[in-house]
């Protein structure tokens, strides 16, 4: 409904001025920056992505080229990747089934993207077990 429609004294807003109060829909005082979502899917979907990460910097960087060079964690890279990673797995499905209950609009794209995220994990689980044996 428009500003117009308003005056027309048809729908919720009948009998008002017509005259917009700026706020378009957004809270009232908000700068425009973004804010914290208050969305479970959206919030579970930001921790899986973060706990991906998380495991692939160090898979990749911190294992590999940081402990090394000062001598600590020889060998443990596997271990850790293979926890870290059982644990985004997990957090990827929960996420998927919570788009998936709450009907999220985004919930195809998000499935899509967790899953891909879930197909490198996998990869990288089985190249972790690989090392170990």
């Amino acid at each position: 409904m428009t500003d117009l429609d308003a005056t027309s004294g048809t729908g919720p807003a009948a009998g008002t001025s017509g005259v917009s109060t700026g706020t378009s829909g957004a809270a009232a005082g908000t700068s425009g920056a973004a804010e914290p979502t208050t969305d479970p899917a959206a919030r579970l979907f930001s921790r899986s992505i973060v706990i991906s990460g998380t495991r692939c910097l160090l898979a990749y960087i911190v294992f590999p080229w940081v402990l090394p060079l000062l001598g600590v964690a020889r060998g443990v890279g596997p271990f850790i990747g293979i926890v870290i990673g059982l644990v985004a797995i997990g957090f990827n499905i929960a996420s998927i089934r919570r788009f998936w209950v709450s009907g999220h609009r985004w919930r195809y794209v998000i499935t899509a993207l967790n899953v891909s995220v879930i197909v490198l994990l996998t990869i990288l689980l089985w190249i972790d077990v690989r090392e170990l044996i």
